[in-house]
């Protein structure tokens, strides 16, 4: 068949993880093929300013910063390419991948790093608003708001820990939570509960966020149990209601937790499945950042190299 193509190594996804195995791939000489997802760049691109990264005295656009990866991965030899992988078959090697253009990818090996997205509150404005104000991670963010009142919607522990990360840089944190009590950890609740300048806005949700041409400048709550609407005066809100790792074609391909997180054996990014790799945030849900990313894509790579060497 003519639409059958052959690789020794297809990267699927785009984000730091897969751009960094691209980058080491490449330059093994392994001649790496990538496709880049629903998401081109992954979730960074949905971020403005990144000034955590190394290397980024300055800081960088996120968009401008995977753009910059994208281009020392092609510098490399990777071939990138627009487009989704629809499915794979890891039964046997080499592996069968398929694009939505309809290609077959005979691959040797694979690394998997399709990353995860936030979950959103779903509503317009909140849209509206994401980077300018809105965000899905305070690790990243929070910076920006130091000394400002600011407002994070979750209940568990993830929100738990942001808040009381933002509570150290921020004037006040108002948490917005749905329920009359946490979902946290007895101790994480514990914290929350006992910082100062944390607020809990019980039994309540964002029904929209307000704000200008510069950004957020405050938010409506509505309480589920009155019906009250209040608006309160922010400039930054945080949504920590959790991630979703984008694995759904990889369901009985690799072993997965629960939570539909790649698995890898400890200290490493192989899947159970032979000349399977996992890298980013589709097999993190503890870290989530931009540069453990980029490690683990590396790591992936030169796992890849071995594998492929060995074979």
């Amino acid at each position: 068949m003519e639409n059958i193509e052959k690789t020794r190594v297809l990267i699927i996804g785009s984000g730091p993880a897969g751009y960094t195995a691209a980058i080491y791939a490449g330059r093994a000489d392994l001649k790496p093929m990538m496709y880049m997802g629903l998401q081109p760049g992954g979730q960074l691109t949905t971020t403005t300013e990144v000034e955590n990264f190394p290397g980024y005295p300055e800081g960088i656009q996120g968009p401008e910063m995977m753009e910059d990866f994208k281009k020392q991965a092609e510098r490399f030899g990777t071939d990138v390419r627009w487009g989704i992988i629809t499915r794979v078959d890891f039964s046997k090697r080499p592996f069968i991948c398929e694009a939505d253009d309809g290609k077959i990818i005979e691959a040797e090996a694979v690394i998997i790093a399709t990353g995860a997205s936030a979950k959103w509150l779903g509503i317009d404005s909140e849209k509206k608003y994401q980077g300018f104000g809105v965000s899905a991670c305070a690790t990243c963010d929070g910076f920006f708001y130091r000394g400002k009142d600011v407002a994070i919607v979750g209940g568990g522990d993830t929100a738990a820990e942001e808040a009381t990360y933002l509570a150290k840089l921020c004037s006040k944190v108002y948490m917005i939570h749905r329920r009359d009590e946490l979902r946290a950890s007895k101790a994480m609740q514990h914290k929350v509960l006992n910082t100062a300048n944390i607020e809990m806005v019980w039994n309540s949700g964002v029904a929209e966020v307000l704000g200008d041409d510069k950004g957020v400048t405050g938010i409506r709550v509505s309480n589920f149990k009155s019906g009250e609407e209040k608006e309160i005066t922010v400039h930054g809100l945080f949504i920590a209601i959790g991630h979703t790792p984008n694995t759904e074609i990889f369901q009985g391909q690799v072993h997965m937790a629960e939570n539909g997180y790649i698995e890898t054996i400890p200290g490493s990014t192989r899947t159970n499945v032979e000349g399977v790799f996992a890298a980013g945030d589709c097999q993190d849900h503890y870290y989530r950042q931009a540069v453990t990313a980029a490690g683990s894509g590396c790591m992936a790579a030169i796992e890849a190299e071995r594998f492929l060497s060995s074979v």
